[in-house]
């Protein structure tokens, strides 16, 4: 970690702090973020990648967490295809998925076929190429894995309790948030801090399913790199794609260590 991730961030960080005087000397500055954020393009894409990853991890968890609850809580038979349905696309790499939706949801896709052979609608309009159609994209790619955190955090709440609340009167609305809500509180925490640096770092899915401007960051920053041959304007946007992603990684920390502190580990 110290030599994969920890001196290579911090020397992109000092990089982009300093800057070296005409007499060899190293001093402090603001420079670089000055200079990057002078660019037509770096602020409207950051609020672009901003935006398409809270309205994702907002609806991946809106999806997936009344599937985990049914999940935990259901004793039928319809609860084995609803676990497999909902654990499939981890099986589907990134690229795949991209293809299949392009197929699914593109111009002249099997959805837009199917709906002229049925009414001889016309109207369809494709979500690919389209901030919607990275959504789509990065909701099918996280649901396995936030249904399958919300599910361990669900089962950790005892059934006993469950049964005494509503053995003295409790309804289903005050059992969900005086007894199964405070439980799962550190659960919901860690899949929506796992989830927002997933799509904040996603680069597949933004790459082929979103259009050409505005750009995800992931995408942003390559084309810096690699399109334009910027080298330091694509530095300064790893360092502020890391600095935002530490600040949220801190709340999954945090969560994780109180956990362990309060079971005495």
């Amino acid at each position: 970690m110290a030599l994969l991730i920890v001196y290579p961030a911090a020397l992109s960080v000092f990089d982009t702090l300093t800057a070296t005087s005409a007499d060899g000397s190293t001093r402090f500055t603001l420079e670089s973020y000055v200079t990057f954020f002078q660019l037509p393009d770096a602020l409207p894409n950051l609020w672009f990648t901003l935006r398409i990853t809270v309205v994702t991890v907002t609806i991946l968890f809106a999806l997936c967490f009344p599937i985990a609850y049914y999940l935990r809580f259901s004793t039928s038979q319809l609860s084995v295809p609803v676990r497999f349905l909902a654990l499939f696309p981890m099986f589907v790499p990134g690229i795949v998925t991209a293809f299949a939706l392009i197929r699914f949801l593109g111009d002249n896709g099997w959805i837009e076929n199917i709906l002229f052979s049925l009414t001889g609608w016309e109207g369809w309009v494709s979500p690919i190429a389209k901030p919607q159609g990275i959504v789509i994209g990065l909701v099918w790619e996280g649901v396995p894995v936030t249904v399958l955190v919300l599910t361990a955090g669900l089962s950790q709440v005892p059934n006993h309790l469950i049964e005494s609340a509503r053995d003295v009167g409790a309804n289903g609305r005050q059992v969900f948030f005086r007894i199964i809500f405070p439980q799962i509180r550190r659960s919901v925490m860690i899949v929506l801090t796992l989830n927002f640096l997933g799509v904040f770092g996603a680069f597949t899915i933004p790459l082929l399913l979103g259009g050409a401007s505005p750009q995800m960051y992931g995408h942003y920053m390559a084309n810096r790199l690699y399109g334009i041959g910027q080298y330091t304007h694509a530095q300064t946007a790893a360092v502020i794609m890391f600095l935002i992603s530490a600040a949220v990684g801190t709340l999954y920390v945090r969560s994780v260590v109180n956990q362990r502190m309060e079971k005495g580990e």
